[in-house]
């Protein structure tokens, strides 16, 4: 017996990266997915692999009208809708303030804000009819700490943890619960664009994050799959308004083998002389 068994999904970002390998586990899990991307090709190849559990509708998450049919679609097709998850997104605009300009930070607000923004509105009343629910959205620890990404993705980021925690007070009383998961370095597309060779660009960033956190290797989509598995089941239901930190440990604080020698060699409480 699956833990989504019975239970349909939309996951946008769903044809690579953390929403593919969260499609790929919900499914081996029991549920039936709808993949909204604007990845035509991977998107239908999924869709076709995991057969009649499984199908494709292009989605651009700027776009009001393709985010309401991606649900409209689950309802129409599986018959409810009990996990939004509002996975899509790319870096966005990069550099000094002072060169970011203004349409680019329009776009990469749209794509990490706006996206999710309507993922929770229409979602909401699907679930809210249902009595049931579960909204997850994928934050980042760029909007926990500062300097682990650039200026605007990481203020949309913040931005969308405090959302998920202001929506979820609201439908809390209707038995829908909104998460979000802040991943660190995954290796994912994302972190790989602009790389000439795709495969071997994802084993140079392996090989670059394996030492970036104390967990001493880079995190994986399925890593961010699991996390989004947990509270989509019925094993989160007393969890909402809440942003996971999913990252090895890197926003811990400094790693046990970088701390200064005092902390870590052990002296016997007798030995310490204090002073006033």
């Amino acid at each position: 017996m699956g833990r989504m068994d019975g239970k349909v999904a939309v996951v946008t970002g769903g044809a690579s990266g953390i929403g593919e390998a969260t499609v790929r586990l919900f499914v081996e899990e029991g549920a039936r997915c709808v993949i909204a991307d604007i990845q035509d090709d991977r998107g239908n190849a999924l869709a076709s692999e995991l057969g009649g559990l499984a199908a494709y509708r292009r989605t651009d998450v700027t776009a009001e009208e393709d985010v309401k049919a991606a649900v409209a679609l689950a309802a129409s097709k599986f018959g409810r809708l009990d996990c939004m998850f509002n996975n899509a997104g790319f870096l966005g605009t990069v550099g000094p303030i002072e060169d970011i300009p203004a349409n680019e930070f329009d776009l990469t607000m749209a794509v990490l804000l706006r996206g999710p923004f309507l993922g929770m509105k229409h979602a909401a009343p699907v679930m809210k009819a249902q009595g049931t629910g579960s909204i997850i959205s994928t934050a980042s620890i760029a909007g926990v700490v500062g300097g682990d990404g650039p200026h605007v993705y990481s203020t949309a980021k913040a931005a969308l943890m405090h959302l998920t925690r202001s929506v979820a007070l609201e439908l809390a009383e209707h038995g829908v619960r909104v998460n979000a998961i802040c991943p660190g370095g995954i290796v994912t597309p994302l972190i790989t664009q602009g790389l000439p060779n795709a495969s071997q660009a994802a084993d140079l960033v392996r090989m670059g994050l394996k030492n970036f956190q104390p967990i001493r290797r880079a995190g994986e989509p399925e890593d961010i799959a699991y996390c989004a598995l947990w509270l989509a089941s019925d094993e989160a239901t007393f969890v909402t308004g809440q942003s996971i930190v999913v990252d090895g440990g890197a926003t811990a604080g400094k790693q046990w083998s970088q701390q200064a020698g005092p902390f870590k060699a052990h002296v016997p409480m007798g030995a310490l002389v204090v002073s006033d």
